[in-house]
Formats: structure tokens, sequence, C-alpha cells
């Protein structure tokens, strides 16, 4: 759905690109997450990706589509979640979303149903003046669903949620991909990547360090060990044994048949973890 090559990006009046030579490639019905902190240039390639940036070097296709020769129609195909969603605030949440449903010509989705998906079928006739951040994410939500897209931009989609709405909003991309649409994220939430994301990018100064799936990653780069929490004469102890060969250990078979077991974890890598490692770098 997405392949981009050799991409340099350079503002307006800098002398040092944002982007150097990027190269990815994002699959249909995959969820692809840039990682990075701010400033790392993620914000930059997905405006380049969507086409609000065009003066770019090297190849950008979405849809087999060079993104400087978009035309309209290509509007109708993808849907768009900013960080920082701007609604008419006066207007109240149902006029909103028929207003940007007016724009499309195409297919588009009921807005009352997305509301109810989101939970904010209660608050369909408050102002969007009066609605909290977490309101106005979900919000954006539904207006990046209205065309019902074939592909997904959403800019640290879970910023500002609490953790129930959280959950519902990460419920709601996972469904998406089930319907083979294609999302591409950007966040510096790693736990939010985690869970979502088939493979990830890491972006560190408009240059991508890495690319794989975070399982993959926390694998590769984790310890193979097991660590056991037990009680032993009421005091929590805890003891450390090698992963290969687990099944064999008699210490550790002793260790589960004769104490009560209170945690059993493997050493697996954080993305937080990996992401310092292979880029020098702390996500601010």
């Amino acid at each position: 759905m997405i392949n981009v090559q050799d991409l340099i990006f350079t503002y307006p009046g800098q002398k040092e690109p944002t982007i150097q030579s990027m190269n990815f490639n994002i699959r249909k019905g995959e969820i692809f997450g840039f990682l990075g902190p701010s400033g790392a240039g993620k914000s930059t390639t997905q405006k380049i990706l969507i086409g609000v940036l065009k003066g770019y070097q090297g190849s950008v296709k979405v849809m087999d589509i060079e993104i400087k020769d978009i035309g309209p129609n290509y509007y109708e195909r993808i849907g768009v979640a900013f960080e920082f969603p701007n609604f008419y605030t006066k207007f109240s949440v149902l006029e909103n979303l028929k207003l940007f449903r007016s724009l499309y010509s195409g297919r588009t989705e009921n807005p009352i149903t997305l509301l109810e998906k989101v939970g904010l079928e209660n608050a369909k006739h408050m102002k969007v003046s009066q609605l909290s951040k977490g309101m106005k994410m979900r919000l954006n939500f539904c207006r990046a669903l209205l065309n019902d897209p074939d592909i997904l931009f959403l800019d640290e989609p879970t910023s500002g949620l609490d953790p129930v709405n959280s959950k519902q909003m990460k419920d709601l991309i996972l469904a998406k991909k089930k319907e083979g649409k294609t999302v591409l994220i950007t966040t510096h939430n790693m736990q939010a990547a985690e869970e979502l994301c088939d493979r990830v990018a890491f972006i560190v100064d408009g240059q991508i360090k890495l690319i794989d799936s975070p399982r993959e990653l926390k694998l590769r780069k984790g310890q193979k060990r097991i660590i056991v929490e037990y009680r032993k004469d009421g005091e929590l102890m805890s003891s450390t044994f090698p992963q290969l060969g687990i099944g064999e250990n008699s210490s550790f078979l002793s260790l589960i048949r004769d104490y009560s077991i209170e945690t059993m974890h493997s050493q697996e890598a954080s993305l937080e973890q990996i992401f310092i490692e292979v880029t020098g770098r702390e996500l601010i």
C-alpha cells in the first residue's frame, strides 16, 4: 500500500534535511508504527504521505500513486487523525461530523454509529468547545473514519485518553485491521506500539534506524532467562534460571514443586529499552 524509496525532505529556509534517505514499505492490512522522540521526523513523514508536503526528493507511492501526482480522489481513500484535532468549536459534535461527511462524494459512514463506537453518543449535541481533550481525540477518530478509508494515518491516537478509552481506541484500530485496512501510527508511546503494531520503525534525526516486529525485537534483544518469585517461610524470595533447557533444570523443577510461586517472568526487553540501545536516544 505504501512504498517509500530514498526519501529526502528539507523545509524551506533550512540547510539540513529533516528526512534523510528514508526507505520503507507498508503492506495492505498492516498496522505499522513510526516510533521516535519529538522532532525525529515522524510527523513530517506522515505529512508527506498524506500530500501536505510535496517538495521532496525520491519516490513516495501510496496505492501505486506517486504523492506528487495525487488528485482530490486520493482523499476519498484515506483517513487522517492528527494529535491536535481542529473542529468548529461553536458547532455540536454531530454538526461537525455531518459537515465533514458532506465533503466526500463517495460512500460514508453514519455519524451516529461512529459516535456509538467511541462512547460519544450522549455527547452528540454538545458543542466541541465543551469537550475534554480525550473526547476530542475520540471525535477526531470518528472524523477519520467517515469515508471508510483504505488507509488510516493516526498521530498519537491514544494521547489524552484514560485507560478505559485507550483500550477502546486500540480495539477499534485492531478491528480496522481485521477489515483489511492499512494503518500507520506515529507515536512515542511504546506500550501502544507493542499492543497494536505488526512492525515498527525507529526514527531518529530523520533516519530509520531499525524496522521489525515488536515481538521479534523483544525476543532478539532480551535476556534468555526466567525470574521466579516465591514465598519461603513467609518471606518473598527470587531466583533466576537460564531459559534454555528449563524443562530439565532440576533446581527450577524443585522450586516450583516445593514452594508457592507468586510470579514467573521471562526477561524479554521492552521496546523502550531496545530503542535507547539502538538509537542512543530516549523518548521525550
